[in-house]
């Protein structure tokens, strides 16, 4: 998949555990697993925008794009 989601990195470097950061978003554990683990079909704004304020980033912070090669 081109998408690429650097959750986990965001969460290193602000020294946050998954438990931490879905109590302050308000994600269940298993929800923020599947976004982190980048199988996530899909993520709401809302979401993103509050995972954003909690880690003090940018959406383009966790989600990269990366061209598959043919």
């Amino acid at each position: 998949m081109p998408i690429i989601v650097n959750l986990d990195v965001m969460m290193a470097k602000r020294k946050m555990s998954l438990n931490e950061l879905s109590d302050k978003v308000g994600l269940t554990l298993s929800n923020l697993s599947i976004l982190k683990t980048g199988k996530a079909k899909a993520v709401r704004f809302s979401t993103l925008e509050a995972i954003c304020q909690v880690l003090e980033c940018q959406p383009g912070d966790i989600l990269e794009f990366v061209e598959e090669e043919d």
